[in-house]
């Protein structure tokens, strides 16, 4: 960020928090036991996926992994 941020004691308006149970990118980058599945994914989800593991210096499909790990543990 360039610019300095400004804040005011504007009223923001009704709020609703809604809590994140997605892990961060880091937490992407474990490793569990695995099973080999074929998916075909959207280029936009691989390309981000992507990217994010070259910052992390991990494997993107082991991201991935980890992210609908994540989301099946939280709608158990």
């Amino acid at each position: 960020m360039k610019g300095k941020i400004k804040y005011t004691d504007e009223p923001i308006g009704k709020v609703k928090v809604i809590p994140d149970f997605l892990p961060s990118p880091e937490e992407l980058a474990l490793k569990d036991e695995t099973v080999k599945v074929t998916i075909v994914l959207s280029k936009a989800s691989v390309e981000f996926f992507k990217n994010e593991a070259k910052k992390y210096n991990t494997q993107y499909q082991k991201m991935i992994r980890r992210l609908l790990d994540e989301y099946a543990i939280h709608q158990s």
